[in-house]
């Protein structure tokens, strides 16, 4: 089961020297195979990518994902870049830069339209109950969609305990992602 790092100004901070030592003692002690810069409101969103970018690359393993922007993302040499639900579109523009693409769904048809677009991957949530994200879908939900696709999909939303993982890794579901569990 792939493990997709989330980071958020809450728990990572977007002061630079602090950004670099919380994300490296995290990815020592959790070695996700995914990490996304995903942080909406910081001013210096380039700069702080840019170091984000450059800690993924400390470790063998970890494909590092930029929120939104795949301009930005193929500019810092990230592996890929994490599309919201509205960003389809955007999907062909960042396969032809060569980036891997990630995106974010809330339904099953969400799900299959990215599938048809091309996207790597998903993050299909709520999964379980998460602050502002709306009613959870829940494991059947989520067992009925892996029966409906074929894209990799990531469990996301409310994932805090190892029991929630245990019960993710019943499904087909590629992996989890998760802001909360990774701090």
């Amino acid at each position: 089961m792939k493990k997709y790092l989330i980071t958020s100004r809450e728990f990572y901070t977007d002061t630079p020297a602090v950004f670099r030592t919380i994300m490296h003692e995290q990815f020592a002690k959790h070695l996700p195979d995914f990490a996304l810069y995903r942080d909406k409101t910081n001013p210096n969103y380039k700069i702080q990518a840019e170091h984000f970018v450059e800690v993924c690359g400390e470790f063998e393993d970890i494909k590092s994902f930029i929120h939104r922007d795949a301009k930005l993302a193929k500019e810092l040499n990230a592996t890929g870049v994490h599309l919201t639900s509205t960003q389809g579109e955007t999907i062909e523009f960042a396969k032809e830069l060569g980036l891997e693409v990630i995106i974010s769904t809330h339904s099953i048809d969400e799900v299959l339209t990215a599938q048809q677009r091309g996207a790597d991957a998903v993050t299909f949530s709520p999964i379980f109950a998460s602050p502002n994200k709306g009613e959870p879908k829940g494991i059947e939900e989520l067992e009925r969609l892996l029966d409906m696709c074929e894209i990799k999909v990531f469990a996301l939303g409310g994932i805090v305990s190892a029991e929630q993982i245990e019960l993710i890794k019943k499904t087909k579901a590629y992996g989890f992602a998760s802001i909360r569990y990774f701090y």
